[in-house]
């Protein structure tokens, strides 16, 4: 059982990475972006943080899930 609570644990950290990742990505892809085309910033801006907000959103029903496999 313990073996599994482990496991669990590695899911929600894999999880929790890949979210810090993708929105490292994002942040850098707006800022160039934003550094070309310096009249659409605040579109840009707009669509980033929404964007930003989603993969949130599944990272943290990525821990949610595997945590629930590990109780």
């Amino acid at each position: 059982m313990e073996e599994i609570k482990g496991i669990a644990a590695i899911g929600a950290g894999l999880s929790a990475i890949g979210a810090g990742i993708g929105i490292g990505l994002i942040g850098g892809k707006a800022l160039e972006a934003m550094a070309r085309q310096p009249e659409q910033a605040g579109m840009i801006q707009t669509n980033m943080f929404i964007t930003a907000a989603l993969v949130e959103g599944v990272a943290l029903f990525g821990c949610v899930i595997a945590l629930m496999q590990g109780s």
